[in-house]
């Protein structure tokens, strides 16, 4: 029981190194953030509609599938453009400030479903880092691999909501130019990645 409670810690630690780090999934919370401080949680539930059958895949041997090069390519070029179209459609709102408006097309669980099944890096990232985690996971049967997907899922909803949470409560703080700037920043971050996956995926050199 030691070595489990030794390995969860590991997961706890490589898990957050990953969510913690700005993507699609925290411009995302930001923005759903200002609207509604319990955003966080339905991100991270919708995060967890594509992460927790990724997981069971990979438990019953699948993780080859997503290492496959027509697979990734597919998901980049997709993924890419819904993450333009989310980055646009956020753009849109940067001079909004009335709350109806911040929606920008999608309620927070589609916004995390998306924002995850968009981005390849993250099919790359189970297909080898979060492999080897349900590997060792699987060491400890069933029971093992439960607790190692909840311990993953909950460092995701963890950290999704002190973000939602802390932008809800600074928002008195955001006049129209600052809410401006935060939000165009989100959109770029949503842009950037966007182009990089779709690059990545017809293999343009820059």
């Amino acid at each position: 029981m030691s070595n489990l409670f030794l390995f969860l810690l590991s997961v706890i630690a490589i898990s957050l190194s990953g969510v913690m780090t700005p993507g699609p999934m925290f411009a995302v919370t930001i923005a759903k953030g200002k609207v509604d401080e319990n955003a966080g949680l339905y991100i991270a539930l919708g995060h967890g509609i594509i992460e927790i059958p990724l997981m069971i895949l990979i438990y019953f041997g699948f993780s080859q599938f997503f290492t496959y090069e027509l697979v990734k390519k597919s998901i980049g070029f997709i993924g890419g453009m819904m993450l333009l179209y989310m980055g646009y459609s956020m753009f849109k709102t940067r001079k909004n400030v009335k709350e109806k408006i911040l929606s920008f097309n999608y309620n927070s669980l589609i916004a995390g479903a998306v924002a995850t099944g968009a981005n390849p890096y993250f099919l790359l990232w189970w297909a080898t880092i979060g492999a080897a985690l349900v590997f060792n996971a699987a060491n400890y049967g069933l029971f093992g691999f439960i607790i190692f997907a909840l311990t993953h899922w909950m460092c995701d909803l963890t950290w999704d909501l002190l973000i939602s949470k802390i932008v809800y409560k600074s928002k008195r703080f955001w006049n129209e130019k600052i809410h401006e700037v935060i939000f165009t920043f989100c959109a770029l971050i949503l842009f950037g990645f966007g182009l990089w996956f779709i690059i990545s995926s017809l293999n343009i050199t820059i």
